[in-house]
């Protein structure tokens, strides 16, 4: 093997903050990339090697293509050798469509979309029989020894169950040559100007023949051509009626019941899926769930008059059309405007929410005339649901949503699909059951299956049944068991989504790739790291190279390779300090090794805080997973809640406490998961959550935006003496206003390449070189520096530079106390890590003057950080409690559990077989559970702080 065979060389980095180094990663091993936040890894793993990938690969397309991709430039790097394929699996959340579920983004849907089409048994949904088809052959076989000797009907259906006249339909069966017909069970001879009662349901069918079943051939002949013609009248079914009896018999080359006659059309993959209209239910279009009118948001207070705003979508009486048609109603029904609500009669309040058409004279007594009023009124519901339905705008959908509760569709009960797709069913389930099943039941039920099919079936789908089983093993593999295939995509976490990515690229089962993970293990409870550890590992050895960005112990110790960049964040790093295996790794005198090796450690609080004796206390909570759990938070602590992936975590704090708490504090109108009630809210002032969501999602979002800083920095510009010669306002010094923004990029600094078959590309401006501004602006200066120098500088720069301007230091400070001290005030939002993104969050929460009383959610705040990041964290978060805070953290890493004053542990386990508090009360108590999976990884932590 040549060295490039072996090795992936990098010569010469200088991606962002990376100082001219070269590496050497090894080929088909598990290659880790450690080191502070901003030091350096991202740059070096996804910048440098996944774009030079991304580049070449896009090098091989043709000249026509490449033509459209002129500005995707070369990483800033010497040379790259040894490079294969490369598949980023980043943190990017996945689809926010609510059409993409667990089970279409891994495909396994898909293939069960396949089996049900090809191997499922069709049932009547009316009586529950199996259904039969026929082909014509064997109807005519059926039909010569079923009715034998007896003198039959053969009759088309054209109607089924439907109102209407049918004169125009009787005409065209009698142009057709036929005579007789049979309507609701009476045979009738057609005759001219036909017609029924156009207001009741009707049965029609055509009779196509009348004979006598013998053996004679001739008769045999004369049958086979009228299956055919009652088939093409009939639409593929036909019915056989003796005389002298009442139910006819259905034959169909369709899908039917042999009962009641309803046939479905033969199965194809796309009756299944709930994105097709074969598939979908026709009443929520397949999203499982509609929007319903609420009478109750529409009239809040019936004490109210409709003049003093007892409707709450018109408000208040003004002078509209929609008062003058209340005021008609109101003459029609004989009550005023002013009455209250409860007090006008039904037939009126059905008129003013569901709208009507009449014409009505009233007679005026003291002027002895008749007027006549016209009433052609929508009806507010109507109009709320019209608007909801076909408004383009998003503020007036949001209005509408106002008077509308969102429930489960009444017609397919969630499960999106149509009454017919619900009745094929594999094993005594429907595919909306298997949807529904965790995926641990899944792989369950598949181990079984064979058992429960027929010979044929079991031939038909063998192929498809193996394909869904390596897949659901990959899932399982990865940690993902408590999930299910209906679990909409955009309800995932950013370790869950790329976990799945990556069963699905274990599925593929590719070798000679390069695989790029950035923290697969958020999200992820310290129990199932060793899994999905093995995955990794065995991704390695069917030949391919694995690079993971990670900070977690587990995965550094199980590495081939580590590679530690340093030894500061930012301009401050850049270098690798160290590599070589795990065990080489602690020789080195790094941040890195000392953590792994004890020398530093995030010590044990010597005492848990008291907290201040009150308490939010939550009660009946059953969304989602949880078993009718009641918790109590005690305030001025820092709480930690914690249990394995898919045990209610989410659920029970984002999902039910936030969304109470911010519709209580700020009218928040997200609808929380279900719950008995709350009690305890009038001890705090208000709540943050502070998640890892993006700042922003264009280029011209930054820190400084987000901040606020920079409205700061722009007055300051307007004060110095050349700007106010120049009459500049603080608009001026803005990128994203006209004035003093560069016009080539309109403040971007870059450039938007629009790709038609490919992600859009960035390319730096040619008129301002990514300064963003013109040259006037640029020429005013404060102490030597333009408004583009000040958002190049790094936040620990711009401390030093601002130190005497207090409001501008304040905020700047936070951030860098937070140990975000490395980025720059004018980096784009886009460019941060979710990590990161967060910090920047919590440092404007922190800039802004506490109450001492408000209640801090975080999700996860360690993701991206390295442990020294953490104790910084841990720092400032102490730092708010001790002011009288509440924090409450959802998290896995230990060194963050072991700090908390009060642990909720949720378990057992994760889907259904969590939602129960497994263990609550200081760390030291949960440690001591017996059961609780959090105590077993908890009790090391605590081991050597316990044995001082």
């Amino acid at each position: 093997m040549t060295k490039f065979e072996e090795h992936i060389e990098v010569k010469g980095a200088r991606v962002h903050n990376l100082k001219d180094i070269d590496v050497s990663i090894p080929r088909e091993k598990l290659v880790v990339i450690t080191g502070l936040s901003g030091s350096g890894k991202s740059s070096l793993a996804f910048d440098t090697i996944y774009a030079e990938g991304q580049r070449r690969y896009i090098e091989t397309f043709s000249a026509y293509a490449r033509q459209f991709l002129g500005g995707l430039e070369r990483p800033d790097v010497d040379k790259i050798d040894g490079l294969s394929p490369v598949i980023a699996i980043e943190q990017k959340t996945t689809s926010k469509s609510p059409r993409s579920t667990v089970g279409t983004i891994t495909e396994v849907y898909d293939f069960l979309r396949l089996l049900y089409a090809r191997a499922a048994d069709a049932y009547s949904y009316k009586t529950g029989e199996k259904m039969v088809s026929y082909s014509d052959e064997q109807i005519r076989e059926l039909i010569l020894t079923s009715f034998s000797g007896k003198r039959i009907n053969i009759l088309a259906p054209v109607v089924k169950s439907r109102k209407g006249h049918y004169r125009e339909l009787f005409e065209q069966i009698a142009k057709q040559g036929f005579v007789k017909v049979r309507v609701d069970g009476e045979l009738l001879d057609l005759r001219k100007g036909m017609k029924v009662d156009r207001y009741k349901t009707h049965d029609i069918e055509i009779v196509i023949d009348r004979l006598a079943v013998t053996d004679d051939p001739e008769v045999e002949k004369r049958l086979s051509e009228s299956i055919n013609t009652a088939m093409y009248s009939g639409n593929d079914t036909l019915m056989v009626l003796a005389e002298g009896e009442s139910e006819p018999r259905y034959f169909s080359r369709d899908l039917m019941c042999p009962s009641t006659g309803i046939s479905y059309p033969t199965p194809e993959p796309n009756t299944f899926s709930f994105n097709s209209p074969k598939g979908m239910c026709e009443e929520c279009n397949g999203l499982g769930h509609t929007y319903q009118i609420n009478e109750h948001k529409i009239f809040p207070d019936r004490m109210l008059s409709i003049a003093a705003g007892g409707i709450a979508p018109l408000g208040e009486y003004k002078k509209s059309w929609a008062f003058k048609q209340l005021e008609t109603i109101a003459k029609r029904y004989e009550f005023d405007l002013k009455d209250p609500i409860s007090k006008i009669p039904a037939e009126a309040m059905e008129v003013i929410l569901y709208g009507g058409q009449e014409r009505f004279v009233v007679d005026s007594k003291s002027l002895g005339v008749r007027r006549d009023y016209t009433i052609d009124y929508e009806g507010i519901a109507h109009f709320i649901r019209n608007q909801f339905n076909s408004s383009d705008s998003t503020s007036i959908k949001r209005w509408a949503k106002e008077y509308m509760d969102k429930i489960r569709c009444p017609q397919c009960q969630g499960t999106r699909l149509q009454k017919a797709s619900l009745n094929f069913r594999i094993g005594e389930k429907n595919i909306a059951e298997l949807a529904a099943l965790d995926i641990a039941e899944l792989a369950v039920f598949f181990e079984n299956l064979e058992k429960n099919l027929s010979g044929n079936q079991k031939i038909i789908a063998e192929e498809i049944i193996k394909e869904i089983r390596s897949r659901v093993q990959f899932l399982l593999d990865v940690g993902l068991d408590y999930l299910s295939l209906n679990r909409p995509s955009k309800s995932l976490s950013g370790g869950e989504a790329q976990r799945i990515r990556l069963a699905t690229q274990i599925g593929s089962q590719l070798v000679g790739v390069l695989y790029i993970l950035d923290e697969p293990s958020i999200g992820l409870h310290q129990r199932d790291n060793g899994r999905l550890i093995r995955s990794l590992l065995a991704l390695r050895d069917i030949g391919n190279s694995i690079i993971v960005v990670e900070h977690d112990k587990d995965m550094i110790k199980s590495a081939d390779h580590v590679i530690d960049i340093g030894p500061r964040a930012g301009k401050h790093g850049g270098e690798i300090i160290s590599e070589g295996t795990p065990a080489e790794l602690k020789q080195h005198d790094t941040l890195t090794a000392d953590y792994l090796t004890g020398k530093k450690e995030i010590p044990v609080p010597k005492r848990r805080r008291e907290g201040n004796g009150k308490h939010i206390v939550l009660e009946g909570c059953t969304g989602n997973n949880l078993k009718n759990i009641s918790v109590s938070f005690p305030l001025g602590k820092m709480i930690g809640v914690t249990g394995v992936s898919g045990s209610g975590k989410s659920t029970l704090v984002n999902e039910t406490l936030y969304p109470i708490m911010n519709a209580h504090y700020f009218n928040g109108v997200k609808k929380p998961m279900p719950y008995k009630r709350i009690k305890g809210l009038e001890h705090i002032d208000k709540v943050i959550d502070i998640n890892q969501s993006p700042i922003g999602r264009t280029p011209r979002s930054n820190p400084a935006t987000y901040t606020g800083v920079f409205s700061e920095i722009r007055s300051l510009f307007t004060k110095t003496p050349e700007a106010a010669i120049r009459g500049y306002k603080p608009g001026r010094f803005s990128f994203n206003v006209k004035g003093g923004r560069c016009e080539t990029c309109q403040g971007g600094g870059l450039r938007v390449i629009e790709m038609n078959f490919l992600p859009d590309v960035y390319v730096e401006c040619e008129t301002c070189y990514g300064k963003r501004f013109n040259r006037e602006t640029l020429e005013i200066r404060y102490k030597g520096k333009s408004i583009a120098d000040v958002l190049d500088m790094t936040i620990d720069e711009a401390v030093e530079f601002f130190e005497n301007i207090p409001k501008i230091y304040r905020k700047l400070k936070t951030i860098q106390d937070v140990g975000l001290g490395y980025i720059s005030l004018g980096q784009q939002s886009t460019t941060l890590s979710g990590g990161e993104a967060q910090r920047v969050k919590l440092a404007t929460e922190l800039s802004k003057r506490d109450t001492g009383n408000t209640f801090y959610i975080l999700d996860e705040p360690t993701t991206g950080l390295h442990f020294e990041d953490i104790r910084v964290l841990m720092d400032v978060l102490n730092r708010l409690v001790d002011k009288g805070n509440t924090i409450l953290i959802i998290e896995h890493n230990m060194d963050v559990i072991k700090m908390a004053d009060h642990i909720i542990d949720i378990g057992y386990e994760g889907g259904r077989g969590g939602g129960m508090i497994v263990a609550e009360g200081t760390p030291e108590e949960v440690s001591a559970d017996e059961k609780s999976y959090t105590a077993q990884f908890l009790r090391r932590e605590l081991d050597p702080a316990l044995s001082h």
